[in-house]
């Protein structure tokens, strides 16, 4: 048989195949010589690098596959899901491989190039006021789905949001780590990938530590929020979380123009809370393996002014 005949097409990945499997790389010169003698390693989890560049790209390709699984939607289906930026641009992908018509509910002061993003994958957009929030965006989520115009996948009441952390994050991390993991520092928005990684890496060493990045009062951090009690996500689990730390807003646009500047790594401004959380721990312990989630890229935030023009 001549290599010609021999060539299938099917041999490939698809766009879908190569979500996750995200690198683990070792940041280089922010951890200041004094906290690496002591023995720390800082980690970064880089999540941008998947297909649609964000770690929300396995949730959302995991709501859509699992739903069609149970027979809850079909190809051709209208999608509703109320949105802060990175879950509505993977579900516009997610949508667009799977051929679903995907309709996001943002608020209208989210950047730019998020709204951008999600309309070139053909998503529809419905703008909501900045000052009714992910509360009011998920409202009206609500309000449509019982109007008939289309289902909610939800991914704050989605247990298939932090199911695909638990089967491929955490152990993404645990198998690069060689086990020696001892703190995961995570960002919380919709919580799903806090409590699906701290599930799994619990389950290998309970004594793993999970610090979750929280907002301060006044800061506005894309991607981080501390919920009011009504809007709690229903996938969180408190227990899965050993400590909250409060992020400033100007510490974590600081900690990204650091980030980029000193180690190379353009991330977004929630990763580099995330970051900033990740270095305090870093000066109160020793021996320690530190691991952190960049979520996304930094050039989702051009238009924010976070870095210089």
């Amino acid at each position: 048989m001549s290599e010609a005949s021999a060539f299938d097409p099917a041999g490939y990945p698809t766009l879908e195949d190569v979500i996750g499997k995200t690198p683990l790389i070792r940041l280089q010169r922010m951890l200041a010589p004094e906290l690496a003698a002591r023995g720390n390693v800082l980690l970064a989890k880089l999540e941008g690098n998947n297909p649609a560049g964000s770690v929300k790209d396995r949730p959302a390709i995991s709501m859509i596959r699992r739903a069609e699984e149970r027979g809850e939607i079909k190809p051709g289906d209208t999608l509703i899901e109320a949105t802060s930026g990175n879950t509505g641009i993977a579900l516009a992908m997610a949508a667009a491989i799977r051929g679903y018509r995907m309709v996001l509910i943002m608020p209208e002061d989210l950047s730019i190039e998020r709204a951008q993003t999600m309309k070139a994958f053909g998503a529809e957009l419905i703008l909501t006021p900045r000052s009714g929030g992910m509360e009011y965006a998920r409202d009206l989520a609500e309000q449509m789905q019982r109007d008939g115009k289309g289902r909610v996948l939800d991914q704050f009441a989605n247990s298939d949001n932090p199911r695909i952390h638990y089967e491929t994050t955490g152990p993404e991390i645990w198998q690069d780590t060689g086990g020696r993991i001892t703190h995961f520092v995570s960002a919380m928005g919709t919580t799903g990938t806090i409590t699906g990684t701290s599930r799994f890496l619990k389950e290998q060493n309970p004594e793993v530590r999970i610090v979750g990045a929280q907002p301060a009062e006044g800061s506005r951090i894309p991607g981080i929020r501390k919920w009011p009690q009504a809007y709690l996500p229903k996938i969180y689990r408190p227990e899965s979380v050993d400590e909250l730390v409060l992020v400033s807003q100007s510490d974590a646009e600081d900690m990204a123009r650091r980030l980029a500047r000193e180690e190379g790594l353009f991330a977004g401004i929630s990763a580099a809370g995330a970051c900033w959380v990740a270095l305090q721990l870093a000066r109160q312990v020793s021996h320690a393996t530190i691991v952190f989630v960049v979520c996304d890229r930094g050039d989702r935030y051009l238009s924010t002014g976070v870095f210089p023009a």
